[in-house]
Formats: C-alpha cells, structure tokens, sequence
C-alpha cells in the first residue's frame, strides 16, 4: 500500500471510498456527491494537500483537508477522515498523517486541525497518538422551534458584505465551516433582525436546509433569545445547529429552550506544526 495526494484521484473514486467509510457511523451521513462538492468547496479543500492511502489502484482511506489562514495560521484543516471496514485496524490514518505532515510543513501549514465526535473514542485516541489535543468541546442541536411567535421586529436580509463582522460577537468560537471565510463561499441567506430601528439580533442560515450557521443576540435584556428564534421560526421551523461552543451556557440553555435537542457533541482538536 502506498499514500499519495488526492489531486490526481477522480471525484467519484473519493465519494465512493467516503461513502462506504462512513456507513453506519454516529449520524447518518448525506449521500448527495453535490452536497459534498459544494461543503468542501466552501470550506476551501484542496486535493493536493489531501491525502490518500492506496491498495494497488484502490482508494482505502483518506484525509480530506481544507486549506486556510486562519486565527494567524496557515492551517489544514481536516474536513473528513475514513477508512474502509475492510482495512480498519491497520493504522492507516496514522500512516497518512505521517506522510502528510512533512509534505504540508513544506507548503507553509503551521496547524493542523479537525473535528470528531466526542462517543468516537477509537478515532480520538488515534488522533492523540499523532499528537493532537482538544481545544473545544462542541455541541450539535436539531428540530422543530417552538417558540412565542413574537412578531415586534423588522428582518432586513443583507448581503455578506454589509455583516459587520469585526462587532460581530463570538467569532472566534465558531467551528470552521460556520466562520465567515467559509460562508462567504457558500449558500447562506443573512438576516438583521431590527426592533425600534435598531439591530438587536442576526442569524445566517440555508433558508431551504433549515441550517443555521451563525446566531447572535446584541443586547442582553431576558427575551432576546426567544425574540431571535422567533424571526428565525418566520424563515424555516425545521432547523439545525452544528457546534456551539459548550462556553456559550446561556445560548445552549436558549436552544433547548426552543424546543431543540441535542444530537451529538464534537471536540476540536488541533496540532501545530514545526519545520
């Protein structure tokens, strides 16, 4: 077996090998290639800075990073990791790390980092053993919003470039996938949500998906949350949250309170890189 960068591997070859990796996994995965084609090109993937293990001329595992400076560092990010059932056991992520490392050192990464649910324990110690640490503890929300129905407020959708986003809030505690860098690439619809003329809450989602990548309230008074799943219910009921940041205790207890259930919890985990 030999690992070698993906840049060179078709499209469906990689689907394929992802798809069958990710079978019966903690949440059921999407299917669409399409979906997978427009994430990884918001997260900014690159596919010669990915990496695959190869059995003759068969894709068996992969590391799928996107590339970016982000927070000061050049870093790849890790947007999927699989191995197929056959070939587990064999510490081929490992191996590809070992490869990989050395070959983004060269291309000016300084930081690795990536995502992995918290019940994974197998792929958390792997990770370790590489040398990553966590840095985040995450946790992921869907369902059906119930809330008040208040309606004293004004939607004003926006583009990305009218966000303000140096006074946005919590930006730094974001997941990668939910930061501005990778919106600005992707299919996201942006709302101010004015009471009395003035902006007091803003949220960023897939109107269509019902996903919600950024949610914030800019005053502090007690009904601001409830306020904001209310101009968020008048775009899309059915909703999702991938990774708030369990930091942010009064924005979990506010998406439990609208009727939203915990699904799944993720760390963070990163590696710094050095020459």
């Amino acid at each position: 077996m030999v690992v070698k960068h993906l840049g060179d591997t078709d499209f469906e070859m990689i689907m394929e090998c992802f798809l069958l990796s990710f079978e019966n996994y903690f949440v059921k995965m999407p299917t669409d290639h399409n979906f997978y084609r427009e994430r990884w090109k918001a997260a900014g993937v690159r596919f010669d800075l990915s990496y695959g293990m190869f059995d003759d001329n068969a894709l068996v595992g992969f590391i799928i990073n996107a590339i970016d400076k982000r927070q000061g560092h050049l870093t790849a990010y890790n947007s999927g990791t699989g191995v197929i059932p056959k070939y587990r056991g064999k510490r081929i992520v490992k191996a590809i790390y070992e490869y990989a490392i050395p070959d983004l050192i060269k291309n000016g990464i300084t930081k690795c980092q990536l995502e992995v649910i918290t019940e994974n324990e197998k792929a958390i110690k792997s990770y370790e053993g590489i040398g990553f640490e966590t840095c985040k503890h995450y946790k992921c929300f869907k369902g059906m919003l119930t809330t008040e129905n208040n309606t004293d407020f004004i939607l004003n959708k926006v583009s990305y470039d009218e966000m303000n986003w140096e006074a946005l809030p919590n930006q730094g505690l974001y997941s990668w996938d939910n930061q501005k860098e990778s919106l600005v690439k992707a299919n996201f619809q942006y709302y101010q949500v004015l009471v009395e003329d003035k902006e007091q809450y803003y949220f960023i989602m897939n109107s269509k998906s019902g996903y919600i990548a950024q949610f914030e309230v800019l005053d502090n008074s007690p009904s601001s949350f409830g306020n904001l799943f209310s101009a968020i219910e008048s775009i899309n009921k059915d909703v999702r949250i991938n990774n708030i940041d369990d930091r942010l205790t009064n924005k979990i207890n506010a998406v439990k309170s609208a009727g939203l259930k915990n699904t799944v919890d993720q760390f963070e985990m990163e590696l710094y890189l050095k020459k």
